[in-house]
């Protein structure tokens, strides 16, 4: 049982186990938290796809389709052996579940059969799509399988846990297959060993690098028209105030885009007026003063 990792320290342990992680959009806030609670954490669970083509599976599990919304899991493991991370929090990867297997997973012991499905999984995993066509006859090359297992001894490493907290979907919803084309006793098996054979203690992280925003471009992008939302942004620094609006209840996620718009000069306006600003001093295009102070709630630096 844990309280979930944050987005910069969940991108450290990876990045200490070794893993080549790929950083799509803006994966560290978007989830389906608005949908019910995300933690505490038990374990790691592990899905195939049922799809080919690393982009067509990375877009699918990112945006979701029309009767299950994405994200649709933490990072999509290509067969290459990159992991793209796609959402961070609640995603709609795991669904109901077994309570017995949940009691496992907790104890950290092996996974009785499940048979019922009545524990929100998403609530409680992290979930990763592994690209594969689910056949049983889709390979599963060396590189994969190793991000598979440098993946889930990351998680565990960073909580403490052991190779026992890691499931596969097959495990946790009856009538599920997935993975299919390995088992998750072997790949169990692996992660223990790459763990050293026992529960390791959660070890440090290094201290992220506060992301930086440049007032003068982030001026500069809020006085330009924006390019419509899917174009490329004209300063990625918008980003990091855009997920600090949102943090803050100003911004709605879904216009969290990096295009500094109307919607975003309208938040901003209202952090400037809850800081006590008013009229003119309250039009959405950030000052010096007003962005410090945003930055330090929500964790970025300010330059001039």
């Amino acid at each position: 049982m844990a309280t979930p990792l944050s987005a910069s320290a969940f991108l450290a342990a990876l990045h200490n186990e070794g893993v080549q992680v790929v950083e799509v959009g803006n994966w560290e806030t978007h989830n389906r938290n608005q949908k019910g609670p995300w933690g505490p954490v038990h374990g790691v669970m592990i899905h195939h796809t049922v799809t080919k083509g690393t982009a067509n599976t990375v877009d699918l599990c990112r945006r979701g389709h029309s009767t299950l919304p994405g994200p649709l899991c933490t990072g999509v493991i290509a067969k290459d052996g990159k992991v793209h991370l796609v959402g961070y929090g609640r995603t709609n990867h795991a669904g109901l579940g077994d309570p017995d297997v949940l009691a496992a997973v907790i104890a950290e012991k092996k996974p009785p059969a499940d048979n019922q499905a009545t524990v929100d999984g998403n609530r409680h995993f992290y979930g990763f799509e592994c690209e594969n066509l689910g056949d049983g006859e889709d390979p599963w090359p060396a590189a994969q399988l190793e991000a598979i297992e440098k993946v889930a001894a990351a998680i565990c490493r960073a909580h403490g846990w052991n190779e026992r907290s890691v499931i596969g979907h097959l495990e946790w919803q009856p009538g599920k297959v997935d993975p299919r084309g390995f088992t998750m006793d072997s790949m169990r098996d692996r992660i223990g060993d790459r763990l050293g054979g026992k529960t390791p203690t959660p070890a440090p992280l290094p201290t992220p690098r506060r992301p930086v925003v440049d007032l003068s471009q982030l001026i500069a992008a809020a006085r330009t028209n924006p390019q419509a939302s899917g174009q490329p942004v004209t300063y990625a620094g918008v980003r990091t105030v855009e997920a600090a609006l949102v943090d803050q209840g100003l911004l709605s996620k879904r216009y969290s885009d990096g295009h500094y718009g109307t919607t975003t000069v309208a938040a901003y306006a209202a952090w400037q007026r809850h800081l006590g600003y008013r009229g003119s001093d309250a039009d959405g295009i950030p000052g010096k003063t007003s962005l410090t102070q945003l930055g330090d709630r929500y964790g970025f630096k300010v330059t001039a």
